[in-house]
């Protein structure tokens, strides 16, 4: 144990105080083919001005989207910040990532929560909403197996093109708990088909799952798609993009039951990805059922208002059996930043995000499109996100547009698929877009 700072008599103490004869006895359980058998393989020991240029030097090889113009989507996105959300959130009476556990002493907390789920509702326009979940991955999956306990039922279908790692953490949340049907609905240009849709949806099936937009960045038809779900008795569960909200229609206005999405947009730096917050609303009949934390307001002995953590869920406060969830935390200082970003930008703010994102993204879309060799793989509507089918290998696009400081688009050949997911936020100015359809131009 080379690495651990304890003198060898201070060992020895600690071995005889568990009972153990040796380190190795406390790796029993540990397989053997597993356990690491040399020296870890350490820089020898510098002093503290070494290390930081060490670490510097490291950082300096990272080009973020601060460095390059970013057409990088696929759930996190390069939007404008404002200066203010830093200089709010680093506040000392609001500056923690975590959740306070003698939470009737933290009303600054507590309100700062509260006031996010009140934006989050209104912009969602459902009923109640969490404190936050960890991202909208998990969200998603907590979704889900809120809907089996809900209904009893054991299996789920998605309806549309759901982001291929959203995708992977449910199945993996399915599996633990037991279940492992998921079932993807047939594709029809970038979105669901909605005749499928309905031979899939019986008596087994507890939820409809949406993403809106979809992976590819298309509109799913989802007023339709909800229909479906209910008329199965199926809940109906959306994951949608908070930001997209500014023009689009909010899932509580379509019949979703369950509304959750990924909070990085609202005023979340990308930070090499993470970490973010999810984002769980429900319907009031499901309010019991909600996972997580939730904080209420009430009145105190003396009638002033006061922030309360209610509808105790988890398994920490109550008997396993009855918890809906082992979610135990929530992220605090993301939800804050949401929190803020929305204060400011109101309701005409995030429109305008939204209007200029959309609109500078199908004014890019028709551009490259009118590229030889470059076309959109599908005509479905689409918000600032959609998928191009490039004459060469969508690595080598990406690749050589790093020589132009410009991060392409998303590879979709990670996901065994071809074509260069391209996302363009409020960010992007004309000469910019202008200059991305010049380098990829100049690359035939």
């Amino acid at each position: 144990m080379p690495f651990i700072v304890n003198t060898a008599d201070e060992r020895e103490a600690m071995l005889r105080a568990t009972g153990a004869s040796s380190f190795d006895d406390l790796l029993a359980d540990i397989p053997e083919e597993i356990r690491l058998k040399r020296v870890l393989d350490l820089l020898p020991a510098v002093d503290e001005l070494q290390v930081r240029k060490l670490l510097e030097g490291l950082a300096a090889a990272n080009r973020s989207t601060s460095d390059f113009v970013s057409y990088l989507g696929g759930g996190a996105y390069d939007h404008f910040i404002p200066a203010a959300i830093k200089s709010i959130v680093s506040r000392s009476e609001f500056y923690t990532a975590y959740t306070p556990y003698q939470a009737e002493v933290s009303q600054g907390t507590l309100q700062a929560i509260y006031e996010y789920q009140s934006l989050i509702c209104r912009l969602y326009e459902m009923d109640v909403t969490n404190a936050s979940m960890y991202d909208g991955a998990t969200a998603l999956a907590e979704a889900v197996l809120m809907a089996m306990n809900v209904t009893g039922r054991s299996q789920v279908v998605v309806a549309g093109k759901l982001h291929p790692w959203n995708s992977s953490v449910l199945k993996t949340y399915l599996e633990a708990s037991g279940h492992n049907a998921v079932i993807q609905n047939v594709l029809q240009d970038g979105v669901g088909d909605l005749a499928s849709l309905k031979a899939l949806v019986n008596e087994s099936v507890a939820a409809v799952v949406v993403q809106q937009p979809n992976f590819y960045g298309c509109l799913e038809d989802v007023e339709a798609l909800g229909t479906i779900a209910h008329a199965g008795g199926a809940l109906f569960v959306v994951s949608a993009d908070p930001l997209s909200l500014g023009l689009l229609a909010a899932p509580g206005s379509y019949g979703a039951d369950i509304a959750v999405g990924e909070g990085q947009p609202l005023g979340t730096p990308q930070s090499f990805g993470g970490p973010y917050l999810g984002l769980f609303s429900v319907k009031q009949p499901l309010v019991r059922k909600i996972p997580g934390r939730l904080v209420g307001m009430t009145k105190d002995r003396d009638g002033e208002d006061g922030f309360i953590l209610t509808l105790q869920t988890r398994e920490q406060h109550i008997r396993r059996e009855k918890a809906t969830s082992n979610i135990c935390s929530n992220q605090a200082l993301n939800a804050l930043q949401a929190a803020v970003y929305l204060s400011l930008l109101g309701k005409e703010g995030l429109r305008e995000v939204a209007t200029q994102s959309a609109q500078k993204a199908h004014y890019l879309a028709g551009k490259i499109a009118a590229i030889p060799g470059f076309s959109l793989k599908y005509s479905s509507p689409y918000f600032r996100e959609f998928v191009v089918e490039t004459p060469i290998p969508a690595a080598v696009v990406v690749e050589r547009m790093l020589e132009q400081k410009i991060f392409a688009g998303y590879d979709l050949a990670a996901h065994g698929e071809t074509g260069l997911l391209v996302a363009v936020t409020e960010k992007r100015s004309k000469g910019e877009l202008d200059g991305f359809v010049e380098g990829l131009a100049g690359l035939l």
